[in-house]
């Protein structure tokens, strides 16, 4: 190994390791846990008292928690996006982005199982589902999906992290907590040709699993609705539509994360304006996509409007919901496609305000797939409390709520403070074949 080598391997490796949280990463990891304290005395006050502290009622038995839920799968499908598909189509400039993709995948999914949980009201009725769930509910695909693919999303973030294994055993201190955590997960790695070998054929294998798998998913989950008989639900579009826009604001939770990263850890030789550009057009294509499948989803049924569809359609576009559905509309998917179809759009800066536009526009557009249908029955609401009529979650809601937010940034800070976001081996062998 010559020195023009070593110096490269050093640079790389000193601007890539995880770094001590200064004042403003203690502040910003005080805050998430805060807000996840929060969310916990909000569950317990759930548990006490029963879903009666929430807002939810006969007909909006769905409220933020299943919103939440859905927007927690769709985002984790960027693990299957970044990672799989532009490993499997071999996308040169991914490397940057692979680990970032990986830990949202991980950290979403994980509170999506749980937000489920929390819905249930009573934890202890999960169990139910394995011992008398049937085969013929999309509830019990929706959970063999899920920890499927939260599996797979585990072993896709672990295997290529073993690479950065010795690196981050010999830059720690030795006999430290975290020196003796490394060897526990990463001391058998040597880097020997067959374990090379073994581990790429692994991550070759699970990123052709994990494709279907993610897409699964996303189907299953939109079967959750499409197969229940109700207006805005009773639609064969439903699978391609929640595919498209988990992509899209997957897509978008990886821009964000990567100007986050590149501005507070100073990584702008690793994520660079290519990489943001690049993300500019793939973000491009996919809120044209799921604005197509948008168009669809509401042009159909408004053409016809029967009488049961006219209610929830109504409430939309000009109602109750309308202010919530044309602001996700226009900030996540509207405003992005005429900002980012302009190569000064793609900048960092501006990508990330479009990022941040299409993550908040992804929420609320799982708010509006999840409870104006619910207050709209094909049966009118007829001597009912005026509250069962409309839906206003409480403060505990929003307590649990934000708290899962919360717990998945906060999963993603602590991973970033113990592990490189970038990783580092492959880097360094991309630098090298460069100059090679």
């Amino acid at each position: 190994m010559n020195t023009t080598t070593t110096a490269l391997e050093e640079k790389i490796t000193s601007d890539l390791l995880p770094q001590k949280f200064g004042r403003a990463g203690t502040i910003w990891t005080s805050v998430l846990v805060i807000i996840c304290l929060t969310g916990i005395i909000g569950y317990y006050r759930q548990l006490q008292n029963g879903l009666g502290v929430t807002g939810m009622r006969d007909y909006a038995s769905w409220g933020i928690y299943i919103s939440n839920f859905v927007f927690f799968v769709a985002i984790s499908l960027v693990g299957s996006l970044i990672t799989a598909i532009f490993r499997v189509t071999n996308v040169g400039w991914r490397t940057p982005l692979t680990r970032i993709s990986e830990i949202i995948a991980v950290s979403a999914i994980i509170f999506a199982g749980l937000i489920i949980i929390i819905d249930m009201g009573r934890p202890e009725r999960f169990i139910n589902l394995f011992i008398h769930g049937r085969l013929q509910s999309p509830i019990v695909w929706d959970v063999i999906v899920i920890t499927t693919y939260l599996t797979l999303s585990v072993l896709f973030l672990y295997f290529p992290l073993l690479a950065d294994m010795p690196i981050l055993i010999k830059n720690s201190k030795p006999g430290s907590s975290i020196n003796k955590f490394y060897r526990f997960i990463g001391s058998f790695w040597k880097g020997t040709t067959e374990q090379v070998n073994l581990s790429g054929k692994a991550i070759q294998i699970i990123s052709i699993m994990i494709i279907p798998i993610a897409l699964g998913i996303h189907t299953v989950t939109s079967w959750l609705f499409a197969t229940t008989y109700r207006p805005g639900w009773d639609s064969t579009n439903f699978g391609a539509y929640f595919v498209s826009g988990a992509f899209l604001v997957g897509a978008g939770g990886v821009v964000v994360a990567m100007y986050v990263f590149r501005r507070f850890y100073k990584l702008d030789a690793y994520i660079t304006e290519r990489h943001f550009d690049h993300m500019g057009k793939t973000l491009v294509m996919l809120a044209l996509l799921y604005l197509y499948f948008n168009i669809n989803e509401y042009l159909v049924p408004a053409f016809k409007m029967k009488k049961a569809e006219e209610h929830h359609l109504m409430g939309l576009f000009t109602g109750e919901f309308s202010i919530i559905f044309w602001f996700a509309i226009l900030i996540g998917m509207i405003i992005p496609v005429m900002v980012l179809i302009f190569p000064r759009g793609r900048k960092p800066k501006t990508m990330f305000i479009m990022g941040v536009f299409v993550v908040v526009g992804a929420w609320f557009k799982r708010f509006l797939i999840v409870t104006p249908t619910l207050l709209s029955p094909f049966l009118p609401i007829s001597d009912a409390p005026e509250s069962y009529q409309h839906y206003l979650p409480t403060w505990e809601e929003w307590a649990i709520t934000m708290g899962t937010l919360a717990g998945t940034l906060l999963i993603i800070t602590l991973f970033v403070r113990y592990f490189p976001i970038i990783p580092i081996h492959e880097t360094i062998e991309e630098q090298e074949n460069i100059k090679a």
